[in-house]
């Protein structure tokens, strides 16, 4: 019997080489287009292997998400997708329904490796974190204008008046204009970013070809359709889009 809608998916037939870390990005990528993701709960225990819960803010996105991805490629098998039998405890905090249920005790040899998980994680998001800053152009300092020092007041009172030439008036800057391409140029892409998921995000949209990244760079990349209409299509909609929670990406025309 199917579970009546609610806000969490579903979701098996899912590769299970793919590790935890890139699985829930992975999912996080193709799925945030549908609404607010509040959890996505992978784990990688026997039991739940190949398994996933992705957790909406409202069931109509949830609803979206299931028949738009439903069958969907994932690395390389088909997703089944279903409503949840159970509210996800995200939901019910958000809800205020939420009753913690009763720990079990960990041993000290558990706590030390999951705050050694934690503290290694910090540290990549303070690497991550330096890399993006690196990575900044330099700010642009305005050019200073030379001190004119004034003239002794005998020298001055000499001097017949002149008139003070009118400013030179600046012509306004004029606007980029980005010269189509069937070609597309993306940036501000997270370390963590793969070919697999961007042909997700980028193979939704028609005339998709293939993603070409950079060697030694992991912040861009470049996603090539068959025309320039069709790539217009997917930078219209997939610019500025939060591939991960905390990195919108830049969608733009190749330079030709």
């Amino acid at each position: 019997m199917e579970a009546p809608a609610n806000h969490t998916l579903y979701i098996n037939n899912l590769n299970e080489k793919i590790k935890q870390p890139e699985l829930k990005k992975s999912l996080f990528a193709i799925f945030s287009q549908f609404g607010q993701i509040v959890d996505i709960t992978a784990l990688n225990n026997v039991k739940m292997r190949g398994q996933a819960f992705v957790a909406f803010r409202e069931v109509r996105s949830a609803t979206e998400a299931m028949r738009a991805m439903q069958g969907f490629p994932f690395y390389e098998k088909s997703m089944r997708i279903g409503y949840a039998k159970s509210k996800s405890d995200s939901i019910a905090k958000l809800e205020g329904s939420y009753v913690e249920r009763p720990k079990l005790a960990k041993s000290e040899k558990r706590k030390a490796e999951e705050q050694a998980i934690q503290n290694r994680l910090a540290k990549k998001r303070m690497e991550a974190a330096a890399q993006v800053a690196a990575a900044m152009p330099p700010p642009i300092v305005p050019q200073q204008v030379p001190v004119v020092q004034a003239m002794p007041a005998a020298a001055a009172a000499a001097a017949a008046p002149a008139t003070a030439a009118p400013p030179a008036v600046m012509a306004p800057a004029q606007p980029v204009v980005e010269l189509p391409n069937k070609i597309l140029f993306i940036t501000q892409l997270p370390e963590e970013t793969n070919e697999m998921m961007l042909s997700m995000l980028f193979q939704q949209y028609p005339g998709f070809k293939e993603v070409r990244l950079v060697p030694g760079r992991h912040d861009i990349a470049f996603v090539e359709f068959d025309s320039e209409s069709q790539a217009g299509s997917a930078r219209n909609a997939l610019n500025n889009f939060k591939i991960t929670p905390t990195h919108a990406i830049s969608v733009a025309f190749a330079k030709k």
